[in-house]
């Protein structure tokens, strides 16, 4: 009895088992149909969507295409108008051409025809000449070849005496002027050096980025300009001139060291009295480290050794000075190099003479009051820091004010002379150097037969262009030495004028 009830129980667990499993595999298979039909339908979602897609770039795709096909045709019209314009032109050459050729026809026929013309009368003169010709033979009683011997020789005759008198004058002359001439000669040889022209003598400008600045400097009730100037020596102009402050003072190395303290307090941004003292301070110990540098870096490139330290800073310190607006270092290296050049070419010691000539102007940088002139002091300096005697002489001697007693001094001198007179070396007034170079050119021009003159290389040389039918090649060297006198007589300049006189004749013809 029990048995059969655990079958019945096992067999209706079976059944109900299979019941339930046949319910799971019908709601697995509902939930499969559904995930079917929501892929399929995602599926041709995702194709419309891709569709769109390639429809999409493909019409962008295809718009720039014509935009580039468009602006293809646009540039090949625009060559198409380039090309019909150069035809235009060229055709527009081609009647020009041979509108020209025509005329050169009718005057080349008109020239001929000139010719025969010039030809004719030509013959007729020829005739008429050899009629004279046998005249004058039968009043003188001489053939035509014996009057020719006759003239040649009474030229020949006048000729000489001329010569030897214009030979005789020329040697007179050049005995009267052989040193002075031959001065020149050497100087010319020599100028070979050029320096930097003018600078300025009192003031430098220090440019700011904005006037918001100016405030800052300028200080509350004007402290901190007032610190400035105190600091540095110098005179601050603050005014209405947009981005600038003028730094004024005749001590150029008192500019340099206020115009560096500006720029390190506008960097810096801390702008009161306290901070303006330490960076005052703090630059001129700067600017004696850069004079110093300067002094050893020039005594290095000119090859002058065994200076004493104090030489090399005041040599240093010639940097920031001027003389007539040239700066006084750039002076010293040019009268230096030109000293030794010269002292070469007279077969004396180049390296003193460049030694001489770079400290003859260190008595314009003392560093104490002095009422001796700057070539005394110069010397005595030179003496007290152990320079050789021939080297001392040259400096205090480069302005006679002390006896030359060697050949070093009277070269610094020249060289001296030369590196402050040579044009652009020191300042001239712009008006007084175009008026000189105007007089050049009217005095020119105020001759027959000048065309055109042009006064070059700063007033050295003056080019005098004259007509070819109006004067003679003989008449140009008269002319070019008429001009010389008459500038010598009536215009004041530096060294010496060259003036060249230009005589041409030009025949341009064309072969086709």
């Amino acid at each position: 009895m029990n048995s059969m009830l655990i079958i019945a129980i096992a067999v209706s667990l079976l059944i109900g088992l299979a019941i339930g499993f046949g319910i799971f595999q019908f709601i697995l298979k509902g939930k499969r149909n559904k995930m079917m039909s929501e892929a399929e339908r995602d599926a041709k979602t995702l194709k419309e969507k891709k569709l769109l897609e390639v429809k999409e770039e493909f019409l962008n795709k295809k718009a720039e295409l014509e935009k580039e096909v468009q602006a293809r045709n646009s540039k090949l019209l625009q060559a198409e108008n380039k090309l019909k314009q150069r035809e235009m032109s060229l055709n527009q050459r081609q009647d020009a051409i041979t509108r020209r050729k025509n005329e050169q026809d009718k005057l080349q026929n008109s020239l001929e025809m000139q010719q025969q013309v010039i030809l004719h009368k030509q013959e007729e003169l020829d005739k008429l000449q050899l009629q004279e010709r046998e005249k004058l033979e039968t009043i003188s009683g001489l053939s035509a070849e014996e009057a020719k011997e006759r003239l040649i020789s009474s030229l020949k005759d006048e000729a000489k005496t001329d010569a030897q008198s214009y030979i005789n004058e020329i040697m007179d002359d050049a005995k009267m002027t052989a040193n002075k001439e031959a001065k020149k000669i050497v100087i010319q040889t020599i100028q070979r050096v050029a320096t930097e022209a003018a600078i300025e003598n009192s003031v430098t400008v220090f440019h700011i980025d904005n006037d918001e600045v100016k405030g800052r400097i300028i200080g509350r009730e004007g402290r901190n300009i007032r610190a400035l100037e105190a600091a540095t020596g110098v005179e601050i102009v603050v005014d209405d001139t947009p981005e600038a402050i003028v730094i004024s003072a005749f001590d150029p190395i008192r500019r340099e060291i206020c115009r560096l303290a500006l720029h390190q307090l506008i960097s810096d941004g801390r702008i009161h009295p306290a901070r303006i003292e330490e960076v005052v301070a703090k630059v001129k110990k700067q600017v004696e480290e850069e004079v110093i540098e300067t002094g050893k870096r020039t005594a290095i490139d000119l090859g002058v050794h065994g200076l004493h330290p104090e030489l090399i800073r005041i040599i240093g310190k010639m940097k920031y000075r001027s003389s007539y607006g040239q700066n006084l270092l750039q002076h010293a290296r040019e009268t230096a190099n030109l000293s030794a050049v010269m002292a070469a070419e007279l077969g004396l010691n180049p390296k003193k003479a460049k030694r001489a000539g770079l400290l003859h102007g260190i008595g314009k940088v003392p560093d104490e009051e002095t009422d001796l002139s700057h070539a005394l002091y110069g010397a005595k300096l030179a003496e007290q820091f152990k320079e050789k005697p021939d080297i001392c002489n040259a400096i205090g001697a480069h302005h006679d004010e002390m006896e030359m007693t060697t050949l070093l001094a009277p070269i610094v001198q020249v060289c001296d002379a030369i590196s402050g007179a040579r044009p652009g070396a020191r300042r001239e007034i712009v008006e007084a150097y175009i008026k000189r170079l105007n007089d050049l050119e009217n005095i020119a021009m105020s001759y027959p037969g000048v065309t055109k003159t042009y006064a070059i290389q700063a007033g050295r040389e003056l080019r005098v262009i004259v007509g070819a039918d109006k004067i003679d090649d003989k008449q140009t060297v008269d002319l070019s030495a008429e001009i010389a006198k008459k500038i010598q007589d009536e215009m004041t300049y530096p060294g010496q004028v060259k003036i060249t006189v230009i005589r041409e004749t030009r025949a341009v013809n064309y072969a086709k």
